[in-house]
């Protein structure tokens, strides 16, 4: 199969097959005119990879997985390790999205949302991006 043909059937865009290539998750063969040709097996590893990405697994995650994979000889404890570490971090993102949220949700509620010209919002954000203390407002005129 050409690159194309792969990655129509991996759903995976040829820019993502050629730098999973470059970082050698997958080889295909190569033709006496260069051209890639890919077999079953890298279409199946393809597609491996684009689950696992689709799941947020970084590419270091993925190359143990696919090893893991590959090896009959596995055990399934170092997968189960893999995707509990990668839950963890999900999890903590998760708590992180739901505190972001919280704070906007009370920045949306408490401003006015009129033509008047103070806003929580900008406050809360000028605060915070201040290093040493709150930042003087400053009035354009």
């Amino acid at each position: 199969m050409n690159i194309g043909d792969v990655a129509r059937r991996s759903g995976l865009p040829p820019k993502t097959i050629r730098y999973y290539e470059d970082i050698g998750l997958v080889s295909p063969l190569r033709s006496g005119n260069g051209y890639r040709s890919f077999r079953e097996s890298d279409l199946h590893k393809l597609a491996f990879l684009g689950r696992a990405r689709s799941l947020g697994f970084t590419i270091d995650d993925c190359r143990t997985l696919l090893k893991l994979y590959e090896d009959d000889g596995r055990a399934s404890a170092d997968v189960k390790k893999i995707a509990s570490d990668h839950l963890t971090r999900i999890d903590a993102k998760v708590e992180e999205l739901l505190a972001m949220r919280r704070t906007l949700s009370h920045l949306v509620h408490e401003c006015a949302g009129d033509n008047r010209p103070d806003c929580p919002i900008l406050d809360d954000l000028a605060a915070s991006a201040s290093v040493d203390g709150p930042v003087e407002k400053s009035v354009h005129r």
